[in-house]
Parts: C-alpha cells; sequence; structure tokens
C-alpha cells in the first residue's frame, strides 16, 4: 500500500498476470482478492482487483466516479464484456453488477466509497 513519504511504482503493469503471485492480495470477496493501493474504501480508494473464473460482484451503486482498467483477462457487466486494455468508466449515480467468466485482474480507482445494493 502507497506509503505517505514514497510513491508506489508498478513497472509493466500489463503483464501482471505473470507475477501477481508476488503481491501480498487480501480476500475481498468470495473469489476475489484485493491488494490496495491506497484509501480503504471509506473515500477516495484504489486497488487491483483479481476475480478467479465464475467471480462475480453483486449490484452496487457508486456515488462518484469509478474508473476500471482491465489489466488481464476479462469482465463483464451491464455494458458488454471488457478485455485487457479497455478502460471503463462509470459516472456517479449509476449502479451495475460484474462477473468474470475467464478471470481477470483490473485496476480500479474509486473516487467515494461503493454502497453495495440489499434486496428486499
Amino acid at each position: 500500500m502507497l506509503k505517505p513519504d514514497r510513491a508506489l511504482i508498478f513497472k509493466d503493469l500489463f503483464n501482471i498476470h505473470q507475477n501477481h503471485h508476488n503481491l501480498p492480495w487480501q480476500p475481498f470477496r468470495e473469489g476475489i482478492d484485493i491488494y490496495r493501493l491506497y484509501g480503504d474504501g471509506t473515500g477516495a480508494s484504489a486497488a487491483l482487483l483479481r476475480y478467479q473464473k465464475g467471480a462475480s460482484v453483486p449490484r452496487h451503486n457508486h456515488s462518484g466516479f469509478e474508473h476500471i482498467f482491465v489489466l488481464s483477462g476479462e469482465q463483464s457487466d451491464r455494458n458488454g464484456t471488457h478485455v485487457a486494455g479497455t478502460l471503463v468508466i462509470n459516472p456517479p449515480e449509476t449502479s451495475h453488477s460484474v462477473t468474470s467468466e475467464s478471470g481477470c485482474i483490473v485496476l480500479a480507482i474509486w473516487e467515494k466509497p461503493v454502497v453495495m445494493q440489499v434486496d428486499v
């Protein structure tokens, strides 16, 4: 995680699938691991997310911008399937769910916290 007194630098991020095992991933959701770059999810945050095959995130709301850059594999949402090299920007006040049939690693940057929807 980013420390206040030094930069966090990732070289060759497009080849993260080759050395992702070297990062200290933490469990995030079933089938998804997280490596936080900065923030704890209560404000502006950035992280790498590693989806296992078939993993998904249920419908959630964005109160601020969300930037998703697919680094390896693919993930799908209401806008289609996004392969490595795709940048998806979800604007504030939108919601979606996410799945990854084959697994993927993405860079996620959130302006504000994400709010999970509760089914009633």
